[in-house]
């Protein structure tokens, strides 16, 4: 490759997309296998300093309930304590989402759902530690309550908190109701007067869990110059950086925060909830104190997704042409502001080009825990609705559920439904390799259903800064700030191989700490392998420069008659001059001599990040006599733009499909009459084992995004959008009865089935 075409680019729209590669494409044992393997990597909890207390959290027992007083001073002159923090211990005049996640962390004048922080202590151990927080007294003044978000819309619903709503939410609703969306094109009555079959129907999704097996842990030192370290499992640590020093009253560059390997995020790990309490207690104790969630504390207090209400309405012809398309989407996001009800809304049609099309979102707040992102937060439960909708469509108008989708797809130019134009998009091509899968033609088995659907998310950039660091050898350092959530270092390394010329073992990823390199957001929103890999792909194209440099200076050559060509600095034609090529580590061995250390950068916020869709399709029995149901075949077709490791790609198909399938039967957070939830656990909160997955077949498909130097398109969350209405959609058909509740646990599936006879 030639060295101007190692020029930097902006971050948006590649000029050209690499099509050849000897490294990417390929699927090499991860680096961070070993140490995983052999129990070596650090998690959250597994940091340890000299003096550490261990920190407890005193919760509410109430769903809302006015903070009348709180008494410590048992618990402060108990063997142990060390420090005791309650509000008045955090930072003041917080407004915005700084004020939610304060208030979050730990509660002001009132408490707003079981499990909600009201204070907590530092003691020697965490037995003693454990033994004082009982002796916090706090009297309550318990208040009235509301969990479902359709009643919290009500005439006469508690009101969660005054004045919260935004300028966006229309007069007259009620307070709880505190952002609101609408999009959409068209006239959709006059579409629908144009159909010759109209379906309106109701669908109702629960509040779940990522369920990541690792809870939340953290372990803090903050001294009496205000200067702190913190040590957390996350999935963004500028982000920690960011709310904890704004929630202690700090400067952010005061505290340094260093990420742990994390077992398990999915989105819930994006925010903050002990690191804070961490901070407040250190600095008060003047020693490390380290705070690691139960189990239960996870459930009651971390952020699950939003539960939803939603009307979808949706018009056909014969020959299965959509003429329009209305959805209502209500999400509730716990007792602050921020359900994703816009990301529900605008995901809904998104797979369809429709002339006539309107969306509208409820963002409402109720008597639980602030929710937190959950892979494509608010797109699952869309999907669910519509693909609900246009599969009843189909079997009422007796058409082929793939052929319509075709028919319907959107592809380039379309007009999305909530206002942009396709770019190039992969949505036809999965739905071909679908209808051509053998899944889709194999014979059902007596009494079982297949449901397909379609899934839809956008896909992030962000801001990312990547450093490369040549070594001696010839081997490369690379420093990023996204942590790896999803095979990210093994994806890194590829692509800076691949650039450089060198083995793959001959790089070493690094995600560096908030002291060490430039600001890099949260590994959300499919963003790290799109952006973190376009910033890795520019610093090496950075580094390969200034060695093509090195070469032309010990040539006596322009820097422009040099290209890089496996590894080595060759001349770029006979008019360069005669030399041998110069192999990278010839290079960097004398980098001393020649002008000092090889380092490339790349700091950016990339701006292509290309769409993402999928396809699924699912097989589902359903034993009419006890309810159960059981998948029995599964099949991801989605498109990744272009699989860097193909291994990695199929395991996050295969792991949203996993979540799918638990959200879609047997997942919920279930609150008793009294607002406390009834299940925070794993013996009750059933996540899917080894024994309630079948095999999941998966199709890479890809189909370049423009955006990307090597056409990638993010695949983390796509795959968890197709699920909840493929499976439905296989029990609806198997069973013969429409689920439009989730989850299809028995009862609800048996209940379905009585109504029906």
């Amino acid at each position: 490759m030639a060295l101007d075409e190692y020029t930097e680019q902006t971050g948006g729209p590649a000029d050209e997309i690499r099509s050849e590669f000897t490294k990417v494409g390929t699927s090499p044992d991860r680096p961070d296998g070993i140490d995983k393997v052999t129990g070596r990597a650090r998690f959250g909890a597994d940091a340890y300093a000299p003096g550490m207390l261990h920190g407890v959290i005193v919760r509410s027992p109430h769903a809302h309930a006015r903070i009348v007083s709180i008494d410590t001073s048992r618990a402060e002159a108990a063997p142990g304590v060390k420090a005791v923090v309650t509000r008045a211990d955090f930072a003041d005049g917080q407004s915005g989402e700084d004020w939610a996640v304060m208030e979050n962390v730990m509660a002001g004048d009132t408490a707003l759902y079981d499990g909600h922080a009201v204070a907590a202590l530092a003691a020697t151990s965490l037995l003693e530690a454990r033994d004082a927080a009982r002796l916090i007294e706090v009297e309550y003044q318990i208040l009235p309550h509301v969990t479902d978000v359709d009643e919290a819309m009500k005439d006469g619903a508690p009101v969660i908190r005054e004045g919260a709503a935004d300028n966006s939410v229309p007069a007259g609703m009620h307070p709880n109701v505190v952002r609101y969306h609408s999009s959409g094109h068209g006239d959709v009555d006059q579409g629908f007067a144009e159909a010759d079959l109209v379906i309106e129907d109701h669908f109702v999704t629960a509040a779940t869990h990522q369920g990541y097996i690792e809870p939340h842990a953290c372990l803090a030192t903050m001294g009496g110059d205000g200067r702190a370290e913190l040590w957390c499992c996350t999935q963004g640590h500028w982000n920690v950086q960011k709310l904890c020093a704004a929630t202690v009253g700090i400067e952010q560059s005061k505290l340094r925060v260093t990420a742990s390997e994390i077992g398990g995020g999915f989105g819930g790990k994006t925010t903050v909830f002990v690191e804070p309490v961490a901070l407040a207690l250190s600095r008060k104790a003047n020693k490390p104190v380290k705070v690691v969630m139960t189990r239960s504390e996870v459930f009651r207090a971390s952020g699950p997704t939003a539960s939803t209400s939603m009307d979808v309405k949706i018009g056909m012809k014969k020959d299965g042409t959509m003429t329009a398309a209305r959805g209502v989407f209500r999400c509730q996001g716990g007792a602050f502001p921020g359900a994703p009800m816009e990301f529900t809304s605008m995901c809904a049609f998104a797979p369809y080009a429709l002339k006539h099309v309107s969306q509208i979102g409820y963002d409402v707040m109720t008597n639980r825990p602030k929710q937190a992102a959950y892979r494509a937060p608010g797109s699952p439960m869309a999907a669910f609705a519509v693909e609900s909708v246009v599969d009843e469509l189909c079997n009422k108008l007796g058409l082929d559920p793939i052929e319509v989708r075709l028919k319907n797809a959107s592809r380039m130019g379309t007009k999305a439904s909530f206002g942009p134009t396709w770019d190039r998009i992969g949505l036809v091509e999965t739905l071909e390799e679908a209808k051509a899968h053998p899944h889709f033609s194999a014979p059902l088995a007596p009494g079982a259903g297949r449901g397909i659907s379609c899934g839809f998310w956008f896909n992030h950039g962000g801001e990312t800064s990547v450093t490369m660091a040549m070594s001696e050898d010839g081997s490369a350092q690379l420093m990023v700030g996204t942590p790896d959530i999803g095979g990210s270092r093994a994806s890194m390394a590829l692509m800076a191989a691949e650039e450089l010329g060198i083995p793959y073992e001959n790089v070493r990823v690094t995600v560096a700490d908030t002291a060490s390199l430039g600001y890099n957001e949260v590994s959300h929103g499919s963003r790290v392998t799109y952006a973190s890999g376009l910033a890795t792909i520019q610093a090496a194209r950075d580094t390969v420069r200034k060695l093509c440099a090195r070469a032309a200076a010990k040539w006596g050559i322009d820097e422009d008659a040099v290209t890089w060509q496996d590894g080595c600095a060759v001349p770029s034609g006979p008019n360069a001059g005669d030399f041998d090529p110069l192999p990278i580590d010839r290079i960097c061995r004398v980098m001393g001599r020649t002008g000092g250390p090889i380092v490339g950068h790349y700091e950016a916020t990339p701006e292509g990040a290309g769409v993402s869709f999928a396809t699924h399709i699912v097989d589902a029995e359903v034993d009419r006599e006890t309810g159960a149901t059981k998948v029995t075949r599964y099949t991801v077709v989605q498109d990744a733009g272009k699989a860097i490791h193909p291994t990695y790609v199929e395991g996050q198909f295969q792991g949203g499909a996993a979540q799918g399938i638990g959200w879609a039967l047997n997942e919920e957070y279930v609150y008793g009459p009294d607002g406390r939830l009834q299940n925070a656990g794993f013996l009750d909160y059933r996540i899917p084992v080894a024994s309630d997955l079948p095999m999941i077949d998966t199709v890479i498909v890809e189909v370049p995004n423009p955006g990307h130097p090597y056409g990638v398109r993010g695949v983390g969350e796509t795959s968890i959008c197709p699920p909840l209405a493929a499976i439905a959609n296989a029990v609806s058909n198997a069973a013969g009865v429409r689920m439009r509740q989730l989850p299809m646990r028995p009862s609800r599936v048996l209940e379905a089935l009585e109504d029906q006879d």
